[in-house]
């Protein structure tokens, strides 16, 4: 994922509100989500590269999703696939126990009632408190412009009682690119940083994949909705359950 807004515990009916889009290179293979024959209780996309996902829910009423850190400054590590880790988050309560083996990333995880937040860039292993949040490719709530404004606007559709997923969804599509000035420096230079300061991308050979949708309702039903952006007709997946 490269951007995920989040409404923790503060909506009366949806306990939790999810919106996220995945940006990647086109050219890198992958599943839209699914059940996962192997592993029949988790439901999340698959990345064909690596073997590993980007966010996913179980039907034991768990949650994952996963950002890279961006900072070409820092000193690159030839880890294991970062994917794993949403796959170990999404079966069991702790994380692996040496995540610095792994390229910089951000990860929520945990019961749909008790987020944690964890960076192995900064070292932060912590509850996510109850609130709006969001994060994209730097840490949890750092305001850069297209967080700030996902964020706003996740806020306005639930102060103003619109939770839907449609409403959702068209948060996820807004494609207006910051000015330069409010753009982070992570070392890409400035024409990458225009490119990825949108809340969607789009490039020949980069941009959002794929955006997804997921609230769970205080009855402990959990509705899972993904749009993917292929060449053709829109592709829609659709999924609900209840937490056993």
């Amino acid at each position: 994922m490269c951007l995920i807004v989040i409404a923790h515990r503060v909506h009366p009916e949806f306990p939790l509100i999810v919106a996220a889009n995945r940006d990647e290179f086109h050219s890198r293979p992958a599943l839209p989500a699914h059940y996962w024959p192997d592993r029949p209780h988790l439901l999340a996309g698959k990345d064909l590269q690596g073997g590993g996902t980007w966010l996913g829910v179980s039907r034991v009423g768990r949650f994952a999703a996963l950002t890279n850190h961006r900072d070409m400054r820092r000193a690159p590590i030839q880890g294991p696939t970062r994917g794993a880790l949403v796959l170990d988050a999404l079966e069991r309560e702790a994380l692996l126990p040496d995540t610095s083996l792994f390229e910089g990333f951000n990860l929520i995880h945990g019961p749909f009632g008790a987020l944690r937040y964890h960076s192995n860039v900064s070292g932060e292993d912590a509850p996510l408190p109850l609130g709006f949040h969001g994060i994209s490719n730097h840490f949890l709530d750092t305001p850069w412009p297209k967080v700030v404004s996902a964020q706003q606007r996740l806020r306005d559709l639930v102060e103003r009682g619109v939770v839907s997923p449609d409403a959702l969804f068209d948060l996820l599509l807004d494609g207006k690119t910051p000015a330069d000035a409010e753009l982070p420096d992570t070392g890409i230079g400035l024409e990458w940083e225009r490119v990825l300061g949108s809340v969607f991308i789009r490039t020949p050979t980069y941009g959002t994949r794929c955006s997804t949708v997921v609230l769970v309702d205080r009855s402990g039903l959990v509705r899972f909705e993904e749009r993917t952006y292929v060449p053709g007709p829109l592709r829609v997946e659709k999924f609900n359950f209840r937490i056993q």
